[in-house]
């Protein structure tokens, strides 16, 4: 009698071949830049509220300052008592981190959540964080071994995606939004929302397509004005993106990025109480003063700008040149009210597709350079993994050709 295994023990070993690649590949959520240094950079998180929310409760969740949630978002902080603003719930902020090399990853491991009666690593991770970590994740870089145990207090490191990729892209000034995928977003919609193109995420995410899906974590690169502080000082590598401000030298100074600039400019802050002098040495000009003169050679432009915070003192410095036009005024971000609701057109929103009012919106066909690579993998030279496609690359591995799958079925069946 001939000894045969049943056939359909070879589709279950198969089968098994299939969800293992899966669960392999679909373990983390967001791009992994590799690092070899102990140096951080400042980077964003795309946040959705879950609840209502105090400004200084979110703060608090992320451990950072309030004003700079506020400044981050283009909120004036000018308003009464706005650290105790109440936000509304659904409402989109991006909440600025430090990004750090760990282990050879950039990731953030300087926030921590004391738990509370009820919480579970899902709730915590899905709820409370929004996405932007896992269960499993929070689980392993605290070493639980019982993760349906959870005692009411515990201190757990909550690590967060954050990239750096040299504070650049495309070689000019950038800081990097690390964004949760919603189920309405598209990567043109995305694009579109963050001023970028189709093109550069895919290379910053090492995309081997444009398919993305709810739960995906981007990393988005956003324009910014980066400054050039000696290494002496305490805010040296400061870097605004575009549309909003930042306050520094101890809430004194208030450096500001207009909308499609790369210049920083920095003026006494609103709240600026007891500071040191911002006046520049040898000038009668103050801090973010610029004056003018016209003469039949071009524009002679003196500035006093703001040079860093060391030791409790504003350096300023002055400088003078001849331009061949006369400067424009200098633009500022347009500055809101603390948020009291949320609205689809709201600059907080996530970004859906683009969309106009029922009208169809076309997005212009976008060409992508061929890069030899298969179906399903990230470009060449790309960075590790934009684990958003790890659906694509399984979608690949199904979809292999049927002599393929029969070799797979008898590899396993002997």
């Amino acid at each position: 009698m001939l000894n045969r295994k049943p056939t359909f023990f070879f589709f279950y070993k198969a089968t098994c071949f299939m969800i293992f690649i899966n669960v392999a590949l679909v373990t983390a959520k967001s791009t992994i830049e590799p690092c070899s240094n102990s140096d951080s950079c400042s980077a964003l998180l795309g946040y959705t509220l879950y609840t209502d929310l105090k400004v200084a409760e979110v703060a608090s969740l992320f451990q950072v300052d309030p004003i700079s949630v506020l400044t981050a978002n283009a909120i004036d902080i000018s308003y009464p008592d706005v650290e105790n603003h109440i936000l509304p719930p659904q409402l989109f902020l991006k909440i600025p981190i430090l990004c750090s090399c760990v282990d050879g990853i950039r990731k953030s491991v300087s926030i921590h959540y004391k738990t509370r009666p009820q919480d579970t690593l899902s709730s915590i991770a899905d709820s409370i964080y929004a996405g932007l970590v896992s269960a499993d994740q929070i689980r392993e870089a605290n070493s639980i071994a019982d993760p349906s145990v959870l005692d009411v207090g515990e201190n757990l490191v909550v690590p967060l995606p954050c990239t750096c990729f040299n504070g650049t892209d495309n070689g000019l000034p950038a800081i990097y939004l690390s964004y949760v995928v919603k189920a309405v977003d598209t990567l043109a919609g995305i694009a579109a929302s963050y001023s970028t193109t189709i093109t550069d995420l895919m290379n910053v995410n090492a995309m081997g397509s444009t398919s993305i899906k709810a739960g995906d974590i981007l990393a988005v690169p956003l324009s910014a004005c980066a400054s050039n502080f000696p290494i002496y000082a305490s805010d040296r590598g400061l870097i605004v993106p575009n549309g909003s401000y930042a306050i520094t030298a101890s809430h004194c100074v208030q450096c500001s990025c207009g909308p499609g600039s790369h210049n920083l400019y920095c003026m006494p802050a609103s709240l600026a109480v007891s500071c040191s002098s911002m006046q520049c040495k040898s000038s009668n000009l103050m801090l973010g003063n610029v004056t003018v003169q016209q003469s039949s050679a071009g524009c002679n432009v003196t500035s006093c700008a703001y040079a860093g915070y060391a030791n409790g003192t504003i350096i300023t410095s002055l400088s003078s040149s001849l331009q061949p036009r006369c400067p424009g005024p200098q633009q500022f971000p347009p500055l809101v009210a603390p948020p009291t609701h949320v609205t689809r057109d709201s600059v907080f929103a996530p970004a859906p597709a683009p969309q106009s009012n029922g009208a169809t919106t076309t997005v212009p066909k976008t060409s992508f350079p061929s890069t030899g690579s298969l179906p399903g993998l990230p470009p060449a030279g790309a960075p590790i993994g934009s684990l958003s496609d790890a659906s694509t690359l399984v979608n690949s591995v199904a979809a292999l050709p049927t002599a393929l799958v029969i070799y797979f079925l008898i590899k396993y069946s002997n």
